[in-house]
């Protein structure tokens, strides 16, 4: 059976790192699916217990030079959010200040070149500063390039490391025996100045890039930060605070306002509304009464109430977006896989152009300085960096923005899928409707309806219990049945207050002699009857703009039930839907969705997670419909924390946004590099200004990526 790990990569700074790393995992046998994620430094892989363990999988990622190891067994998904967090933070702030000192030294550098670089005193001085920097700020650089190259591989570490040694060396040579190049002619130049700079450039660049990647996962950060600490439980007769840990299901939970709740359960006494914006992206409090389900890590705002728990830890609802988010964003777009064959072969093909490069300004009286500055500038300039970036970061980022408005995208692969739906499939009830029928008339009398809701309240039928709240928002009470017996398909029977109450469709009560007709609820008291309930499930608020919103974008809406056909068309008349199939069943949707396949379509499913998981797997993209605690967060590929179309088309366009931005991304890495080389290469770029260019690229991409942050969708 099939089993997943996630596995931390450490040392990855570039697109060849993480294609070294994939090929490595992709080539162990019993390995049935690898993803490697540059920005998250995890690989994601599926595997066979019976052909490899998780052991191997390590020493295949190390053998290729980086280091792994699997995540701490026992913690929960919050502690290794948090442990990454901190880990991202101690990163951005070690990267900022080595990116500040070594600015300041390579300043300092430049000015001594500039003013007595031929004083030997000088060039020692300019030697010291150089041999600091590079043992200092770019000891990971050089120690990862070594790592690389002693596994028979190279990556960017590669390029940068044989850049700045190259510049340093030939100045330690014109350090230590200037006389030998005095003797052949060469002006006996150092370049100590380039290889700080080189060096400070590179490390401010990483030290930008770390700062944007923490703004990257902002999202996620709040969803770890929403979990309470602390708890006010009953017990012993008394009210304690205790560290959630502590908490045990069934605990007695009191909340007052303005406190967060600490974990999930049931309401039980007392009321007040709960803002919930944070998972579902719905700005607007939602009140909570007894039998209510609360979520933990929404936050309470007006009264005060006492709920029962019963979700605690890995189970909890926040969890287990938490889970899905980090999953979500270390996962692979499918057009990763160009980046992917490019940088295979990136750096192998810059050492080949550097050797090139040095030969053709030889060969043409170029003379070694002017050969080794210019072959350096190509080493230093070739960023396979920003490729690797390009479509990481806009998954990230888009994921992110999707899960602050209450959309769970799972990974790249179904954000990139998103954006070529041109059919959505709708499930009517809970999907198109509210999934919650109500009374919408009633033809009878206080008497009546008391009698009726009595009857009704045994009873776990939808259109029972809309009798029941009906009757109690009439503030009508009722009294206890006796003799209760409900017949399938047809209505109830119960003895009430020495009263035969029936409640049913119009064949139950001709059954028992009672003459009515409609397609209301009946209700007969002692034999005749006593009025009519009519009982519909409304469509949502939202759904007649979300639909209008679909056939926008320019997607074909249909509108897929098990109901009538009369209903059917009735409902899909006010939602704006015009294309209707009903009377189908589970299987009879999966066939449908295979039919608009087969035509060609790519077909979207919104349902509700569960009674509609065939249709939503056989879907090129299926949306799971929920909110709160009841949701299948695992049901499709992208789910939905709020029940409301309009969702759908928001996660359509953010995809679209998404996609734009990613080959935007790779676009730029490609075009700067096409552009860079054979500018380094004919000389017009010197090492310094190759190595300014090749940090720009990669934030750069970051920074573009960001814009999803803002878009409108």
């Amino acid at each position: 059976m099939k089993q997943s790990v996630t596995i931390d990569v450490t040392g990855m700074t570039c697109a060849a790192c993480q294609s070294h790393v994939q090929r490595a995992l992709e080539q162990t046998p019993g390995v049935e699916k690898a993803a490697v994620n540059l920005m998250t430094g995890q690989a994601m892989v599926a595997f066979d217990p019976q052909a490899v363990a998780p052991a191997a999988l390590i020493e295949a990622i190390r053998e290729t030079g980086y280091g792994a190891e699997l995540p701490s067994a026992g913690r929960s998904a919050f502690e290794e959010q948090e442990e990454r967090e901190r880990a991202q933070s101690e990163e951005a702030r070690e990267l900022g200040i080595k990116a500040l000192v070594s600015l300041a030294l390579g300043g300092l550098a430049m000015w001594l070149s500039m003013r007595s670089m031929d004083q030997p005193l000088v060039q020692y001085l300019l030697l010291g500063l150089t041999l600091f920097v590079m043992a200092w700020a770019g000891r990971k650089i050089f120690a990862g390039a070594w790592t690389a190259a002693r596994h028979g591989s190279a990556d960017m570490n590669a390029l940068v490391a044989l850049g700045t040694s190259a510049a340093f060396l030939y100045s330690l040579a014109v350090t230590l025996v200037p006389s030998y190049f005095h003797s052949h002619g060469i002006r006996p130049n150092v370049y100590y100045e380039a290889a700080i700079l080189i060096l400070a450039f590179i490390v401010s660049g990483r030290a930008l890039e770390a700062r944007a990647k923490r703004r990257t996962t902002s999202a996620l950060r709040k969803l770890t930060g929403l979990q309470a600490s602390t708890a006010r439980v009953a017990r012993d007769g008394g009210d304690v605070d205790l560290p959630v840990a502590e908490l045990r299901r069934g605990d007695i939970i009191i909340v007052r306002p303005g406190e967060k709740l600490p974990v999930d359960g049931d309401v039980i006494d007392g009321s007040s509304y709960i803002d919930e914006s944070m998972l579902t992206g719905e700005p607007a409090p939602v009140e909570k009464r007894p039998g209510a389900s609360v979520v933990g890590g929404t936050l309470n705002r007006t009264g005060s109430f006492r709920y029962r728990a019963t979700t605690l830890g890995e189970a909890s609802v926040l969890a287990r977006i938490v889970k899905l988010m980090r999953e979500a964003q270390a996962s692979r777009a499918p057009i990763e896989r160009l980046a992917d064959r490019i940088s295979g072969v990136f750096v192998p093909i810059v050492l080949a152009l550097a050797a090139l490069t040095f030969s053709g300004w030889m060969f043409t009286g170029g003379g070694v300085t002017k050969a080794a500055v210019a072959a350096v500038a190509v080493l230093i300039v070739a960023c396979p960096c920003a490729m690797g970036l390009a479509v990481p970061t806009a998954v990230m980022v888009a994921t992110g923005r999707g899960a602050e408005m209450g959309l769970l995208i799972k990974g790249g692969e179904a954000l990139e899928k998103l954006r070529q739906i041109d059919t959505i499939v709708l499930d009517k009830t809970g999907t198109v409707t509210e999934g919650r029928p109500r009374v919408t008339q009633a033809h009878l009398d206080d008497a009546a309806l008391s009698l009726a809701a009595a009857a009704e309240r045994r009873s776990e039928h939808p259109l029972a219990t809309a009798v029941v709240e009906f009757a109690e928002s009439r503030g009508v009470a009722t009294a206890r049945a006796e003799d209760f017996r409900a017949i399938a398909g047809r209505g109830v029977r119960a003895r009430v207050e020495n009263h035969e109450v029936l409640v049913g469709n119009q064949a139950f009560l001709s059954e028992n002699g009672v003459d009515g007709d409609g397609t209301a609820l009946l209700v007969a008291i002692d034999g005749k009857l006593a009025g009519t309930v009519t009982v519909a499930d409304p469509i949502r608020q939202s759904t007649q703009t979300a639909v209008q919103e679909l056939h926008r974008l320019g997607l074909d809406v249909v509108l897929l039930t098990g109901d009538r056909l009369e209903t059917a068309n009735e409902i899909a008349r006010k939602a704006g839907i015009e294309r209707v199939v009903a009377g189908v069943l589970p299987d009879g949707k999966v066939s449908e969705i295979r039919r608009l396949q087969a035509e060609g379509h790519r077909v979207a499913m919104a349902g509700d997670g569960i009674n509609d998981a065939p249709a939503l797997a056989q879907a090129d993209i299926g949306f799971a419909m929920g909110s709160g605690t009841d949701i299948a967060i695992e049901a499709g590929d992208v789910t939905l924390l709020r029940a409301d179309l309009t969702a759908v088309a928001q996660a359509i366009c953010l995809s679209r946004a998404a996609w734009r931005v990613m080959k935007q991304n790779l676009f730029w890495a490609l075009f700067y590099n096409v552009i860079a080389i054979p500018a380094a290469a004919l000389g017009f770029l010197s090492p310094v200004i190759a190595s300014a260019a090749m940090a720009g690229s990669s934030v750069s991409v970051v920074f573009n990526s960001l814009r999803l942050k803002r878009v409108r969708v």
